[in-house]
């Protein structure tokens, strides 16, 4: 049975500077249920000019959910969740806090920035690879996001 052409792929975007999480995210999310595309940013300045299709980004798609670290170069996440969140044309976007930090306050600060939830990253491999898993089951497999930005685009 074919894939219907109507079937649009899910926008993810990953920001995160560490090369080997971002190596064991795109293996994990390689074995999708769902049609996806994985942006990849490694700070938060870059991240901030993607969302808001600023040079050289203006052409960038809307993500449908962002895979956030808190511990950034240039502009820290939870900078970057806190300007998500006060942007009437972004705050829609579901947005994973996923860190090493276990820290009670980035928990709490966190949360009252809006995250849509917070995960810290395993140490162990697997464990990270079945974190991945389940954020792509959970998100990408039961939860309804946002077709589109509000207004349409």
């Amino acid at each position: 049975m074919a894939i219907p052409n109507l079937v649009k792929p899910i926008e993810i975007l990953l920001v995160e500077d560490n090369p080997g999480d971002v190596r064991l995210t795109i293996e994990a999310l390689k074995e999708a249920k769902v049609i996806n595309h994985l942006t990849v940013l490694k700070d938060g300045v870059e991240a901030l000019a993607f969302l808001r299709r600023q040079a050289p980004y203006s052409a960038a798609p809307h993500p449908h959910l962002i895979l956030l670290d808190l511990n950034l170069p240039r502009m820290d996440g939870r900078e970057v969740l806190a300007a998500i969140k006060a942007d009437d044309s972004l705050k829609h976007i579901p947005v994973v806090i996923l860190t090493t930090s276990q820290d009670e306050q980035d928990v709490l600060k966190s949360y009252n920035l809006h995250a849509n939830c917070y995960i810290s990253k395993p140490v162990d491999l697997d464990q990270f690879v079945r974190v991945v898993r389940s954020i792509e089951d959970f998100w990408l497999g039961i939860v309804v996001l946002p077709a589109s930005q509000p207004g349409g685009t």
